[in-house]
């Protein structure tokens, strides 16, 4: 079973299978610690929590939220009860910008029953359904480890892509990729040679993702295999997730993201479109 969303009356009529494990990946980058508040106070029943800053990135790498170690992950997989057969259904209350990153690591590692909630908590309290602050019954397991990371590339991989024609994209606000705002990485502007698709522009006002045909629209024009980056290569997982929704295959994910490509002075940044 391979898919991207899942609805909110879907994940609803499966709550009581025991192979679909919910993931509550809310997080807020000026606090780290407020997600895991929110999850304790109210969250969706069933769920476990997932700290993105502290769980679904590492210390070792390039950028803000480098990857974990493969072997990492599989450990908390394990811990929170998912098989490799398990349904794992992320949510965010950021209408899928952090729990995309959840998504895409399940993906990477060969993982394909893997969704993000469509509308996220909001969508679920929208339509009448409770939440809880109970903590959930988990049955750890043991999740066997891929040998590493598929589906991403290096600095130098963006920059040779990038000089020969090939599709980068920056998953960041426009103001951020123009360079006219910088709030948080060492320069502002974008990767010469990039263009901008703004994980936001993903979504629709109610907070639902786009239809199919919208999303095409929004990616026309982006060639084979392309590289997607934002700031720490948590938002770009967010393109990569409306990509897949509408089939296009081969992208890849540039996980230092500008925060690494901007810290190395030796990196030539553009402004501007």
């Amino acid at each position: 079973m391979t898919m991207a969303l899942i609805s909110v009356a879907e994940l609803s009529d499966q709550l009581d299978d025991p192979d679909v494990v919910i993931c509550d990946v809310r997080f807020h980058l000026d606090d780290h610690d407020r997600g895991r508040r929110e999850f304790d106070s109210s969250h969706l029943p069933g769920a476990r929590f997932v700290d993105l800053h502290a769980e679904l990135a590492g210390t070792v790498g390039g950028g803000r939220h480098p990857l974990p170690p493969v072997a990492d992950f599989a450990a908390l997989l394990g811990r929170i009860g998912v098989r490799p057969g398990s349904l794992v259904v992320a949510y965010d209350s950021a209408n899928g910008a952090t729990a995309s990153r959840l998504w895409w690591m399940l993906r990477s590692i060969g993982h394909g029953r893997a969704a993000v909630l469509d509308g996220g908590i909001q969508a679920w309290t929208a339509a009448g359904l409770e939440l809880t602050a109970e903590a959930p019954t988990v049955v750890a397991t043991v999740y066997p480890a891929a040998p590493d990371w598929t589906g991403i590339v290096d600095a130098e991989a963006v920059a040779q892509s990038a000089a020969f024609g090939g599709t980068v994209i920056d998953a960041r606000a426009p103001d951020r990729f123009r360079g006219e705002n910088e709030p948080i990485d060492p320069r502002a502007g974008h990767i010469p040679g990039a263009i901008n698709r703004f994980h936001g522009d993903t979504v629709g006002p109610d907070g639902l993702h786009l239809s199919t045909e919208q999303l095409a629209e929004l990616f026309a024009g982006v060639g084979e295999n392309p590289i997607v980056y934002c700031g720490s290569g948590v938002t770009a997982c967010h393109d990569l997730l409306a990509m897949s929704t509408i089939g296009l295959a081969g992208a890849r994910l540039y996980p230092g993201s500008w925060s690494e490509w901007s810290a190395e002075p030796d990196r030539e940044v553009a402004t501007g479109n």
